[in-house]
């Protein structure tokens, strides 16, 4: 299976991440955008720029900083031989690398809506649609570091999955150290394929009425500002099936639709600054609202 092999070289390049890949690849199969979340140097760049190697697309990579201007990203008009010419940017790549997105201001986030909602860009009036398949992966710092800006609600909303990159565990440390990551071979998917195949597992009517409830609970919850959204359920349940589909399961159980709220649901639930000052997290809130709506 091409997508187990694209797995595979992808751990051959970064060690001990076999989670962090599979979310990756479950955000590519349920045809949405991924924000990589960590401190500097656990190998979020490395992740994106291997599958974009890894799975022969094209690739463009963007470093965010303070001067970035909208037009750097899409592209723009620039007058040639008497007439105006759109010059296509960066944007117009397969995978595109948004690198420490949250060094720039909200004007220029805020750029990647456009094409990541409507997987289009729009210049002088016109339409350009993007290739397909089209995936932005976004690496993030996290706030507390200096220079960041948080990223606005509305651009959140349009990560299918937010992916938290961890420290390397114990035994892996002794392998990143004496070995070279591997640069993978280009493996050839068939992407739009593939993302019909995740599309076309079954859910059982119990899940889909664990994920209404657990709208409804955070809907309710004094603790956020505001509760699911339709956007956030969708994503929530195409990531489930992408998990389930991945792991070689015709049907979404509740370990998928678990795993799947964990990077579907956190960074859409926006705590109050009264739950904030109490210590609570998205996280938190986000368990205790599986664990009431039926999620075990």
């Amino acid at each position: 299976m091409a997508l187990e092999r694209l797995r595979e070289a992808l751990a051959q390049a970064l060690f001990g991440q076999e989670e962090v890949i599979e979310a990756l690849l479950a955000t590519v199969l349920a045809r949405g955008h991924a924000l990589l979340e960590g401190v500097p140097g656990l190998g979020k760049t490395l992740l994106a720029e291997s599958f974009a190697r890894a799975s022969g697309l094209s690739y463009k990579r963007i470093q965010f900083t303070p001067d970035l201007l909208p037009q750097d990203l899409t592209g723009s008009e620039v007058f040639r031989e008497g007439r105006f010419e759109f010059v296509k940017g960066p944007i117009f790549a397969q995978v595109v690398l948004a690198d420490e997105i949250n060094r720039a201001p909200p004007k220029v986030q805020s750029a990647l809506l456009e094409a990541m909602q409507e997987r289009a860009v729009t210049a002088g009036g016109v339409r350009h649609p993007l290739p397909e398949p089209f995936f932005v992966v976004a690496t993030q710092n996290p706030l507390e570091l200096e220079g960041t800006y948080p990223l606005p609600e509305a651009q959140l909303d349009r990560f299918t999955a937010r992916i938290v990159f961890r420290p390397p565990r114990r035994e892996v440390w002794l392998r990143i150290l004496t070995e070279e990551p591997k640069a993978p071979e280009p493996e050839e998917v068939d992407f739009p394929k593939a993302q019909e195949e995740a599309k076309a597992v079954r859910v059982a009517k119990e899940a889909l009425e664990a994920i209404t409830h657990v709208a409804f609970l955070t809907a309710e919850d004094k603790r956020l500002r505001m509760g699911l959204s339709p956007r956030g359920a969708k994503a929530w349940l195409a990531l489930a099936k992408a998990l389930a589909h991945l792991r070689g399961k015709p049907l979404v159980d509740w370990k998928e639709l678990r795993d799947a709220a964990f990077l579907a649901l956190p960074h859409r639930l926006f705590l109050t600054e009264e739950a904030l000052y109490e210590g609570e997290s998205a996280e938190k809130v986000l368990a205790e609202a599986l664990r009431k709506g039926g999620v075990p």
